[in-house]
């Protein structure tokens, strides 16, 4: 039986799903659609090919994230030989404390007051 060779290529979405970028085909094929996806730089389709040492940008329900490609697989598999697939460069999300907090009104208060308006324009620095 002969050993199957590996991959030179394959569709952006199928090795999206397969790496576990997203949850299905279709919704990886959906974020290609919609301007979601981005191989080196360019906006693709759903059957753009990606290859070994490609960047791939990923914008989904989270932070965008940036992979490149080391191996390509066509079939999904676990998350441990999943990541093996990519190295990952997306960014730490920056820390808690530097997060700016909203001011938010209590459900149900209506509409502020021009009194409590000035002071969140004060809050704010308008």
């Amino acid at each position: 039986m002969a050993v199957p060779e590996p991959l030179v290529s394959t569709r952006v979405d199928r090795w999206v799903w397969a790496v576990r970028l997203a949850r299905t085909r279709a919704l990886a094929a959906a974020a290609c659609r919609g301007g979601h996806v981005r191989v080196n730089g360019d906006h693709v389709k759903p059957a753009a090919p990606v290859r070994v040492g490609d960047e791939v940008r990923v914008r989904g329900d989270g932070p965008e994230r940036i992979v490149v490609v080391t191996r390509v697989i066509e079939k999904r598999v676990g998350a441990g030989p999943a990541a093996e697939c990519f190295v990952d460069h997306t960014p730490a999300p920056p820390p808690r404390e530097h997060v700016a907090v909203a001011a938010q009104r209590d459900r149900g208060a209506g509409r502020p007051t021009k009194r409590e308006r000035r002071e969140i324009d004060r809050l704010r620095g308008r």
